[in-house]
């Protein structure tokens, strides 16, 4: 059986909570975001808040973002065990370690409406709109993480649909995603 849910996946910026509470709506369906919820699935399987603060003060942002990936998986089985019937913002960020990418995966293979926005089909213009967009980046981190995810293949490998917003309006993207997904049996 197919899930008619709304997950919209991509990198930081790429409006995925603007176009999802549009969505949720228009189709008068909740919206959830993982960014919200994600903390008290990770506490269930022993994310420790003083670990996370002591790894982020001795090896900045991008040490503390590979440690939240040791969720990640957990936390998206379990916020689509908990919501259904709703629009689903995944937050940014992808799934580094392989192990993690195919428990995501395999918890998706029900789902037909995967939509990655981006900015534009062409990455290095992508990348430059999200930089211009990101008005308060981490400080302490020595990484472009927007290149990384743009050039990361688990984005690409989830999702079903993409849909590139340069030069439109939420309420346009919208429009376009409404056209592409399926919304009954």
């Amino acid at each position: 059986m197919q899930n008619l849910d709304i997950v919209l996946i991509g990198p930081v910026r790429t409006g995925k909570s603007t176009i999802g509470n549009l969505l949720a709506e228009k189709l008068g369906l909740p919206q959830v975001s993982l960014d919200k919820v994600r903390w008290e699935y990770y506490k269930e399987i022993g994310y420790d808040t003083r670990l996370a603060q002591d790894i982020r003060t001795s090896g900045g942002f991008l040490a503390l973002v590979l440690y939240w990936n040791l969720f990640d998986a957990y936390a998206v089985e379990r916020l689509l065990m908990d919501y259904h019937h709703c629009v689903i913002d995944f937050g940014a960020g992808v799934y580094w370690n392989l192990e993690v990418f195919y428990r995501v995966q395999r918890v998706l293979v029900s789902y037909r409406n995967i939509v990655l926005l981006l900015p534009s089909p062409d990455l290095d213009e992508s990348l430059r709109i999200l930089t211009e967009r990101d008005h308060n980046p981490p400080k302490d981190i020595h990484f472009d993480l927007n290149t990384f995810f743009l050039r990361h293949h688990t984005y690409y490998d989830l999702a079903k649909f993409t849909v590139y917003t340069r030069g439109r309006t939420p309420e346009e993207t919208c429009a376009e995603i409404l056209k592409l997904v399926t919304l009954s049996q």
